[in-house]
């Protein structure tokens, strides 16, 4: 394998639940010289540290392999590069995600348009590993939005890795009337050790990798030198990546936190400042306890029995 040049910064791939940790990006290695593969925490931060201490070696940029689907892998990823950063001043950098959901509903769309060319009456099966019940729900979302804005197929999703965790959802769709299925991988898988056409898998295959390995090596090397250009702007993408997972899980309020303002009409009122954060698809709870000359201390003081109904992060 060839070394970049000390011009090259280095890039460390970290990867998430969309691709094993990390382990279906190895075979990228090949086509990537100098480039290490890290599942995110304490592993990436020994990779990053190994690998700015190399002799001679300039810059190293950091890439989340996310299709937009695991938001809390890549704050954990730049909260590790924010206490790594300060050690290498310039040197260190978060690149943009791989992709975002926008792609990932695209692509999955255009799988589900080559399987209804080849296979007309087959179902498809949007499949990824089982992570949590929010990026689990967003893979339901999508397969939503690729069942609505597709081809026509009938589309399901899958979160679960184990064969026993696919075969509940193909045998719902032969009860539905559609003995044939494929199956499209909504991460980086690139092969899968599932017995398709065998057995409980008699009609049901896999549809290959979404992305050809080229197109990952390209957007991969767009994201290396966009990041390289900012950094050496003074931008090392640290601080955006730390918000990613902003408005990521649980709605929650701020319904008591209240707001005290004194004037000729309203001095000693006590007003509580009611907003909620989200990503738009939870519920928000708030309660607004105002009234006109009345304070209210178990408001102030977080106290009130209704606060069981806030959801906290």
């Amino acid at each position: 394998m060839t070394r970049p040049t000390d011009a090259d910064p280095s890039v460390v791939l970290v990867g998430g639940h969309e691709s094993s940790n990390g382990a279906d990006l190895r075979p990228l290695l090949a086509q990537l010289p100098g480039a290490h593969v890290s599942a995110p925490g304490r592993a990436l931060s020994s990779t990053v540290s190994r690998v700015l201490s190399a002799p001679g070696q300039a810059s190293v940029v950091v890439v989340p392999i996310t299709f937009g689907r695991n938001p809390t892998m890549v704050a954990d990823a730049a909260k590790t590069l924010s206490w790594l950063a300060p050690q290498s001043p310039g040197r260190l950098a978060l690149a943009e995600d791989f992709g975002t959901l926008d792609h990932l509903t695209a692509w999955l769309r255009a799988a589900t348009v080559a399987v209804r060319r080849r296979a007309p009456d087959a179902a498809v099966v949007i499949a990824a590993e089982s992570a949590n019940p929010f990026d689990d729900a967003e893979l339901h979302r999508i397969a939503h939005l690729v069942r609505t804005h597709g081809a026509g197929n009938e589309v399901e999703a899958a979160a679960g890795a184990e064969p026993h965790e696919l075969l509940v959802t193909l045998r719902r769709l032969r009860l539905l009337g559609f003995p044939q299925a494929v199956v499209v991988p909504a991460g980086f898988q690139r092969s899968s050790a599932v017995p398709f056409g065998e057995g409980d898998f008699a009609g049901a295959e896999f549809y290959g990798p979404l992305l050809s390995e080229q197109a990952v090596l390209r957007v991969i090397r767009d994201r290396v030198a966009d990041a390289a250009h900012r950094l050496s702007h003074g931008d090392d993408g640290i601080n955006a990546g730390l918000a990613a997972d902003h408005g990521h899980g649980y709605a929650h309020s701020h319904a008591f936190d209240a707001t005290r303002f004194d004037d000729a009409e309203g001095a000693g009122h006590t007003h509580p400042h009611t907003h909620s954060h989200g990503d738009g698809r939870g519920v928000a709870h708030t309660h607004d306890h105002s009234g006109a000359g009345h304070d209210h201390p178990e408001a102030a003081s977080g106290s009130h029995p209704d606060m069981s109904l806030i959801h906290t992060q």
